[in-house]
């Protein structure tokens, strides 16, 4: 913990206090939550961000999409627009947010709506012509308008939120005891390697409930890297120059990777759903240019490319990548499946 955060100390119990009787008011009904008569998932965590909620979203998308009619419901975080959208061919990430522009471009034949108000979503993609047989709910964990039929909670292996504390001296939204609303805890970007005896200590770390199932998932990277209208396998980058461009909660996983891989680049780093202006991209694109070799590209995330740089530079490549479990997901699939299967309208 920093000197600053140290300092701040007093306003991270006081910001402790304020959500547990937040909390407390939604347990007791005091505030009222609503339930839909469809099934509805919550993916979400305790922290700030960076724990993996786009690529769980994913993994559920592909889970679910062939068996069910599928909606995925976003808040759309630092989009322009207002009140309630359903993506289109027409859609940018100023209208609809990064993440939910990720989901329409990767996915056919599924519904991508925002909405901040998710009571309101719920019902405006229920009155659809043709509505969902369910829906995701993108982080929405502290959500608690919206009483979901199952809660998937989130937390890295390198940063646990039992290891947290509340914002402003750490990065928990919420108290520790919050984790208790979650049917499944999903420990997030794992080594490679990870023994049994560790996943057990981690999970008793966690100290889950009865009603709690804990599993563990890692972060895998395709093995091309793709631009608008090419691909590149990863495996050739060593001879590329490559200016890295990202604008996500934690680099150092793909920042990693590249590295174990032995892979040079110099590295542009802003903040989380960063909108990058003109003059940033004038900027981006002086540093590209002052690199003399002709076999150059500039690599982002594929959030970014959605965001921002699909349009603008010929050059610029994302490396996707997709959640992988480390054990046990037969039974993490079973678990959404039959949930979904329990509480579909047609059950």
């Amino acid at each position: 913990m920093n000197k600053l955060r140290k300092i701040l100390y007093p306003l991270s119990v006081l910001y402790g206090e304020i959500t547990d009787i937040r909390n407390k008011a939604y347990d007791k009904n005091i505030l009222p939550s609503s339930t839909f008569d469809l099934p509805v998932i919550a993916v979400g965590n305790l922290s700030t961000g960076g724990t993996g909620k786009t690529p769980q979203v994913e993994y559920l998308i592909r889970l679910l999409k062939n068996d069910y009619k599928v909606a995925v419901l976003s808040r759309g975080y630092k989009r322009k627009s207002k009140g309630f959208q359903i993506a289109d061919k027409t859609s940018t990430a100023i209208q609809i947010g990064d993440e939910p522009l990720q989901y329409y471009r990767k996915f056919n034949n599924i519904i991508i709506a925002v909405d901040t108000n998710r009571v309101n979503g719920i019902n405006q993609l229920q009155n659809l012509e043709n509505p969902p047989d369910l829906i995701l709910l993108d982080d929405a964990f502290q959500h608690r308008k919206v009483k979901a039929g199952l809660n998937i909670l989130l937390t890295t292996y390198e940063k646990l939120y039992v290891d947290d504390s509340v914002l402003p001296t750490g990065d928990l939204r919420e108290k520790i005891s919050g984790a208790s609303r979650a049917e499944i805890i999903v420990v997030t970007k794992c080594k490679n390697q990870l023994s049994e005896q560790e996943q057990f200590k981690t999970s008793q770390k966690l100290e889950p409930e009865l009603n709690q199932t804990v599993f563990f998932s890692k972060i895998v990277y395709e093995d091309k890297i793709k631009s608008k209208n090419d691909e590149i396998n990863f495996d050739e980058l060593h001879s590329f120059e490559i200016l890295l461009v990202t604008g996500i909660a934690k680099t150092q996983p793909l920042t990693d990777y590249l590295n174990a891989h032995k892979i040079s680049f110099k590295h542009l780093k802003y903040s989380d759903h960063h909108n990058f202006t003109n003059n940033e991209i004038d900027k981006i694109e002086n540093e590209f240019s002052k690199i003399p070799s002709k076999k150059k590209i500039i690599l982002t995330t594929e959030k970014d490319f959605v965001r921002t740089f699909e349009e603008i530079n010929n050059n610029v490549y994302y490396i996707p990548i997709l959640t992988k479990f480390i054990s046990n997901e037969k039974d993490f699939n079973k678990l959404i499946i039959n949930y979904v299967q329990r509480n579909s309208r047609n059950s």
